[in-house]
């Protein structure tokens, strides 16, 4: 376990606070925080899902991003348009693996860019004719779809487009259905917002469509799975589990999900809840329209694998629960042979993580599994009842930051010193240029999938690979350089 003290951990937030302005100072401390278990309300401790200081290095995304590149975009049946310039929706064009079947261009359309191209006269003269046109063309060229959806970017809400109208109209001459959705760019402080944006249209023009339809053949064990997004094929490796103990998963979104299994939703048993961040929203609007209950579960690593099986089971009768013990024993053998084989070269390893969604606390069973101990954690976009669920999973002197700065996040890096960091992209190299063993962990860095007992086999293989590479003798964090040098000069003084 690490040795830092709960003292020692508020220094290091002082220090490190030293260098802003008073007023960014007082604001960017109400971030920064020592867990504390005891509270019950991590609102007393931390602050959360506020706008970023302006002229620091945030690494959230915008609304945008949080609707078309995690809530609609893997929806891989329908064509997602980037209703703008072209820069947004090319950024966001394939960057998160969200795997899927089917054929590319023909039935299934993710990793493909559609956008209206918005130039300098659309800006001036409306952008809505464009978008009639382009839903009209792509329908032509692709007319396997199943329908579209409309990605505001943030010129749309500046210049006043009705993007509602046009997908009224279109709707009807295309016999399809057309979403519009309002996630431009600059809406609230994060992609948060973004999340809550999109599913709000999922609500309003999609997840009714079906409620009179009874064509459909329900059975007691129907769930579905919402919030799991496919990285590397993680929704496909809890499908697995969740079927051989006896369950039927009707739909399974946004990762390698269709219009159809959406439509559905409103008729399954249970929903059951992946990324609490981005799909919460909907998850409660169908409690209180259908009666569904829904329940959180984290598949990563043997410890939460096993509750949230039981967690699960305990919604259903006891052919369900029997079934969900069965499952836990036939794969607690091979959880015990990968953690017998990896946890001595991971065990006491230090890590600290800085993602978006739930992966900050999810992944924390994952590598205590292993023997590993997480010493700071925070969201690029959470909210308070994010941290909620997250103080209680930590250890009482570990460090917590919410929204941090590039300038903060690698201050507390050299002071910590931690073996291995989980994050994203944007800290990826910085950190390995550092010498700092680097997992990136929005996209499982081209590896997964890490859900369930065979994922929890390549996650612990790719943590041991990252960490105990031989690559990392030949590079010296920067602190380790000063050391040394200092250690020299004490020697020829």
């Amino acid at each position: 376990m690490s040795n830092i003290t709960r003292e020692e951990t508020e220094a290091l937030i002082q220090e490190v606070l030293e260098v802003y302005p008073e007023n960014a100072k007082k604001d960017r401390a109400k971030h920064l925080a020592v867990n504390d278990q005891s509270v019950e309300k991590s609102s007393k401790c931390i602050t959360s899902n506020k706008k970023s200081l302006p002229g620091v290095m945030t690494i959230r995304g915008c609304a945008y991003a949080g609707s078309k590149g995690v809530v609609w975009g893997p929806i891989k049946d329908m064509i997602h348009i980037s209703h703008g310039p072209v820069g947004c929706g090319q950024y966001s064009r394939a960057g998160r693996r969200n795997y899927y079947i089917g054929t590319t261009g023909v039935n299934t359309f993710v990793t493909m860019n559609f956008t209206t191209d918005f130039q300098e006269k659309d800006i001036v003269f409306g952008g809505d004719k464009k978008l009639d046109k382009t839903i009209q063309e792509i329908n032509q060229l692709f007319p396997l779809n199943k329908g579209v959806s409309i990605q505001s970017e943030c010129p749309i809400g500046l210049i006043g487009d009705d993007i509602e109208a046009v997908a009224k109209k279109t709707s009807k001459e295309i016999e399809k259905p057309v979403v519009p959705v309002r996630c431009e760019g600059f809406r609230g402080v994060s992609q948060s917002l973004g999340h809550h944006i999109a599913n709000d249209a999922i609500r309003d023009w999609t997840l009714g469509a079906r409620d009179n339809d009874d064509s459909f053949e329900t059975t007691p064990y129907d769930v579905s799975i919402i919030g799991d997004y496919n990285i590397g094929g993680d929704a496909w490796a809890s499908r697995t589990i969740l079927e051989e103990m006896g369950l039927r998963v009707v739909s399974q979104w946004s990762g390698d999900g269709t219009l159809s299994e959406m439509e559905l939703t409103p008729k399954v048993k249970l929903n059951l809840l992946h990324c609490y961040r981005s799909m919460n929203y909907i998850s409660r609007h169908m409690e209180e329209k259908y009666g569904i209950p829904w329940v959180e579960y984290n598949f990563f690593g043997p410890t939460k694998i096993e509750e949230s099986l039981r967690k699960i089971a305990s919604f259903f009768d006891d052919t369900i629960k029997e079934n969900a013990e069965k499952v836990i024993a036939k794969y607690r053998k091979e959880a015990d042979e990968v953690i017998a084989k990896y946890r001595p070269r991971l065990e006491g390893k230090k890590v600290m993580l800085y993602i978006g969604g739930m992966r900050p606390r999810h992944t924390i069973g994952a590598y205590e599994d292993l023997g590993m101990e997480v010493v700071g954690t925070g969201y690029e976009f959470g909210h308070n009842d994010d941290y909620d669920r997250t103080i209680k999973e930590m250890g009482n002197a570990t460090l917590l930051y919410d929204d941090v700065t590039g300038y903060e996040f690698e201050e507390f890096v050299k002071r910590i010193k931690p073996d291995l960091i989980g994050s994203g992209i944007k800290e990826k190299y910085i950190f390995q240029k550092m010498g700092i063993p680097f997992r990136q962990m929005h996209s499982w860095d081209y590896s997964g999938p890490y859900h369930g007992p065979d994922g929890f086999a390549i996650f612990a293989r790719d943590m041991d690979m990252t960490l105990n590479n031989p690559c990392w003798n030949r590079l010296q964090a920067p602190w380790k350089v000063s050391e040394e040098a200092e250690t020299v000069a004490a020697a020829s003084a």
